[in-house]
């Protein structure tokens, strides 16, 4: 059932605007540091690409906590991954990310691994509005496009 499945998503901005965040990963660290009190914070070099990366461990909501890591060597190029998480799980950090720390809301695309190892490499774009339900909702439809039943 896609409600309950795990997936890594991405978070990125806009393809044919790479640079609509202008963050970097110390903006990006000072954000969480801000408002997630108890952020677990470690800055390491990705292995694969040789860039400095942010790993990150948060509580979104009361007793939800998701792991993931950033990247942001350069303006036009960021992404933000959550592992292994439900719809539900990605949604509730996606309007945090949406609402407190990129420039626009209508700046946010997503992917998930589960989409990706299917086949489709498309993203969708995140909802400029709405809350955790109406994002998670959307998550769910972009994970049972791909099958995810």
């Amino acid at each position: 059932m896609a409600a309950d499945l795990r997936s890594n998503f991405v978070f990125a901005p806009p393809e044919d605007n790479p640079a609509a965040w202008q963050a970097s990963l110390d903006t990006f660290r000072d954000a969480l540091e801000r408002d997630f009190p108890g952020a677990f914070l470690e800055a390491d070099t990705s292995t694969l690409r040789g860039f400095p990366v942010l790993d990150f461990e948060i509580e979104v909501a009361p007793d939800v906590y998701i792991t993931g890591t950033s990247a942001m060597p350069t303006v036009d190029y960021a992404y933000i991954s959550i592992i292994e998480a439900t719809a539900d799980e990605a949604a509730a950090f996606a309007v945090w990310l949406r609402d407190s720390n990129v420039p626009s809301p209508a700046s946010v695309r997503f992917m998930s691994s589960f989409v990706m190892e299917n086949g489709d490499e498309m993203s969708w774009c995140l909802p400029a509005t709405g809350d955790a339900t109406d994002i998670a909702a959307v998550m769910r439809e972009h994970l049972a496009a791909a099958g995810a039943e």
